[in-house]
């Protein structure tokens, strides 16, 4: 497992996404953060929505019967969006922070993101919260989800020395709108569309660790590319080059990601330990310059 520094803290260039663990018994959720472990993740991403708080609390039940497995985890979890609306309000992110805290059974967030942006946002109620959280010992780190530059910069202006280390965002092979528009500059075709503010440029000169999310999704959570006869193309060249370093089309689409310089850390959302294992062991794995823009172009995206 390759490792990267996040604010100070190492962890794991993987982490394991906890939104679907709700409906795992109590002993394939021991086998599958075992399994994470064993393979070098460390960090675990939550949000205070997934399973309408079950997810939290199922990891929390599992805390509870290990807490000595504490130490070796960074926890991650998000809030701010609430039923037909965002609320980054003080009141709300400090409800949430602490409720979070006493889902997951734990004294202290390694990391409480703003998930989603806010019409509404006052950066200085933010930048207030974060400081009563971070006085308080409750969390120690903080960042957002899906925002771009200018939401950042917004924020940033009031938040001080609580810096925004992370932001999670949609990316796999398939889509990779974060990319394209850089690699069509001033060209007349849909990729040239810049749709985000140059968001992954923008992270990487503030130091801020860009996760992606549904790794293995293509559009809007219709399902993994991965075995889809719609990417058959692509499903060919991943089984060539997984084949070539010994690991899986599931290790390979991880490893994609790893090879770009910004040090990406997606968030795997499987809760399969054997599918855990297969991208642990594919983690180390460093694609050559051809094998990663041969996969680019097996997506179906062009070069100018």
């Amino acid at each position: 497992m390759q490792y990267t520094t996040i604010d100070g803290v190492r962890a794991s260039r993987v982490a394991q996404g906890c939104m679907r663990i709700a409906s795992l018994t109590a002993a394939q959720l021991d086998r599958l953060v075992r399994t994470d472990l064993e393979g070098g993740i460390n960090f675990f991403d939550h949000a205070d929505i997934y399973g309408g708080g079950a997810c939290e609390e199922r990891f929390g039940e599992f805390l509870h019967e290990n807490p000595s497995l504490r130490g070796q985890m960074l926890i991650q979890t998000k809030c701010g969006i609430r039923k037909g609306m965002y609320d980054f309000s003080r009141a709300h992110i400090l409800s949430c922070a602490d409720r979070s805290l006493q889902l997951l059974k734990t004294d202290y967030l390694d990391f409480l993101l703003l998930h989603r942006p806010d019409a509404l946002c006052e950066p200085e109620e933010v930048a207030d919260a974060f400081e009563t959280l971070k006085k308080a010992g409750k969390v120690r780190h903080f960042g957002v989800s899906n925002h771009n530059p200018m939401q950042m910069e917004l924020l940033s202006r009031a938040l001080g020395a609580n810096r925004l280390c992370v932001n999670q965002l949609q990316f796999s092979m398939t889509n990779t709108t974060m990319l394209d528009a850089g690699l069509h500059v001033n060209m007349e075709d849909a990729a040239a569309v810049n749709r985000d503010g140059s968001v992954l440029d923008y992270c990487r000169l503030r130091g801020i660790t860009v996760q992606p999310w549904s790794p293995f999704q293509h559009g809007f959570f219709e399902g993994p590319f991965i075995g889809d006869p719609a990417y058959a193309t692509l499903n060919d060249a991943l089984e060539r080059i997984a084949d070539a370093h010994g690991i899986t089309p599931t290790g390979l689409a991880i490893a994609w990601i790893l090879r770009h310089p910004a040090k990406m850390q997606p968030v795997i959302g499987t809760t399969n330990p054997d599918r855990v294992a297969e991208i642990c062991r594919a983690s180390d794995v460093v694609l050559s310059r051809e094998e990663w823009y041969g996969l680019y172009r097996a997506s179906g995206k062009t070069l100018p």
